[in-house]
């Protein structure tokens, strides 16, 4: 098993490369990648305060470098999405999921 690199962790002798995040909340169906951070935004209308849901996004295992992947989609809205994190299956609403930034598969 291959040991879990952080972006801070990257090498920083050699040329600096972009490297681009997108939210979880913006992504399709077959949208995968590495987690970046989780970083919660403003509490949304109805929703949770930011700190108690970045607390439930990491005790749920969004924590940075693991593998996600959305693999279904609600059928109004595209609300809520699934999306499998690790060897795990969640449901999550797009709200809850914007402060989720993913950096997304090369193949993307």
């Amino acid at each position: 098993m291959d040991p879990v690199r952080r972006i801070a962790d990257t090498d920083l002798d050699g040329p600096l490369e972009t490297i681009t995040l997108v939210s979880l909340a913006d992504g399709r169906r077959g949208f995968s990648g590495y987690i970046a951070s989780v970083d919660a935004h403003a509490p949304v209308p109805g929703g949770l305060a930011a700190h108690e849901l970045e607390r439930r996004l990491l005790e749920m295992g969004f924590v940075e470098g693991a593998r996600i992947e959305i693999l279904h989609e609600g059928f109004i809205g595209r609300d809520p999405i699934c999306v499998k994190l690790d060897d795990m299956r969640v449901a999550l609403r797009r709200r809850d999921a914007r402060g989720v930034m993913v950096r997304p598969d090369a193949a993307q």
